[in-house]
């Protein structure tokens, strides 16, 4: 691996760092923000549930603009917006202001902060062997920041006030744009940059895919797991007695056992079948989440469930991005992971908004969490049939 490519992995890494972190850590703020507009946690996770969706709305744009204009200018323009909707966020007097702010313009920052912009320049840049795990660190990255920001944000809020605090986390997410920079100009020192189909002809075979659509419908239980308990699971734990500041290190842990799994399973990825990864993944959160809301709620159950939901959070991304580029190529990776991205977020969008409304009619979250538990044994029968082998395609441009 050149000099050049590592440099480029260090800093991808570190933009999602700070994009990730700060996004996992806005779970913190439901009860405080709740309270200051007098609203129910159902307002909360629609503003969540927003930027989700909008997240995943302009996601494909956004790759197809990585694809095209590069990297650097995307990565910019979105650390300068997410930095603004913070400081929007922390000055919102209204479930309207909180839905523009923490919701649309948060959304739309992340979309060009994120993944998918940073794992398409990786996917240029390293060989297709070691493309798993370079995918690995990257999502690894993300569940660090968690682990690292969410006590960062906590410690603010208390020290500060949750709107100070957020203006200071503004401070700090500006240095995406900052990093953008460190990303090289070139679209790739290694071959496998030009591997791949065209993104005219890459969409064209997606659309008639059976295998990418099973992706998406999978993915979407993924957004859903994901966006739900990031966003409910500390007001969760503090609502069966445990404090606040144990419900953030149960968060902040959920990032640091992930660190291990995307390196782990991005590793896994490069050596054997990533579907049969996935639904292994996905039977396995099912079950955690069966042991959660059935066991006795302690600090032992809640940091326990974050260790081993940890492990499996986002181990998801480098075997999902691994499946498109290994059947589709790098070449119009951005786009296609994009449109698969997009999927995740209509799940995230569904998770965080339904956990709110549910609690905020019945009182409780079990609802959601038996909902959850029924799409992770849907994913884990969607994955099995997917057909991951490369397309190829013949003279007349048809799939050999």
């Amino acid at each position: 691996m050149s000099r050049s490519t590592s440099r480029t992995i260090m800093y991808g890494a570190l933009i999602v760092i700070l994009s990730m972190g700060i996004r996992q850590s806005f779970g913190l703020y439901l009860q405080p923000i709740t309270q200051a507009l007098a609203v129910g946690r159902e307002t909360f996770g629609l503003a969540i549930a927003l930027q989700n969706l909008c997240f995943g709305l302009v996601q494909p744009l956004v790759g197809l603009l990585a694809d095209r204009i590069g990297p650097q200018r995307v990565l910019a323009a979105g650390g300068l917006l997410y930095a603004l909707g913070l400081v929007l966020t922390a000055h919102s007097g209204s479930a309207l202001a909180l839905n523009l702010s923490l919701g649309a313009t948060i959304g739309l920052a992340l979309s060009a902060s994120t993944y998918v912009v940073v794992l398409g320049v990786v996917a240029r840049l390293v060989a297709a062997g070691q493309r798993g795990m370079a995918f690995g660190i990257i999502t690894a990255a993300g569940s660090f920041g968690m682990f690292a920001l969410v006590p960062i944000a906590q410690a603010l809020t208390e020290a500060f006030g949750w709107q100070h605090s957020l203006e200071l986390l503004a401070l700090l997410v500006v240095g995406i744009s900052l990093l953008a920079f460190g990303f090289s100009a070139e679209t790739g020192d290694h071959p496998s940059h030009a591997q791949g189909l065209d993104l005219s002809v890459a969409f064209r075979c997606a659309r008639s895919h059976r295998g990418y659509w099973l992706l998406n419908c999978g993915f979407f239980v993924c957004g859903f797991h994901v966006a739900f308990i990031a966003t409910h699971y500390q007001a969760y734990l503090v609502d069966r007695g445990l404090s606040p500041e144990l419900g953030a290190n149960a968060l902040a842990l959920i990032g640091l056992a992930n660190i291990f799994g995307c390196l782990v399973f991005g590793k896994l990825g490069d050596l054997t079948r990533r579907k049969f990864l996935l639904s292994g993944l996905y039977i396995s959160r099912t079950f955690l989440m069966l042991a959660l809301i059935l066991l006795p709620m302690t600090s032992v159950t809640a940091l326990g469930f974050s260790l081993l939901i940890g492990f499996l959070w986002l181990a998801t991304v480098p075997l999902t991005s691994g499946i498109v580029a290994q059947i589709f190529g790098v070449r119009s990776l951005s786009t296609l992971y994009g449109i698969v991205f997009l999927s995740h977020q209509l799940g995230a969008f569904l998770g965080a908004w339904l956990g709110g409304r549910v609690f905020d009619l019945t009182g409780s979250y079990t609802g959601v969490w038996v909902i959850a538990m029924g799409l992770g044994l849907l994913a884990t029968l969607l994955h099995l049939p997917i057909n991951d082998k490369p397309l190829v395609l013949d003279p007349a441009g048809k799939i050999g």
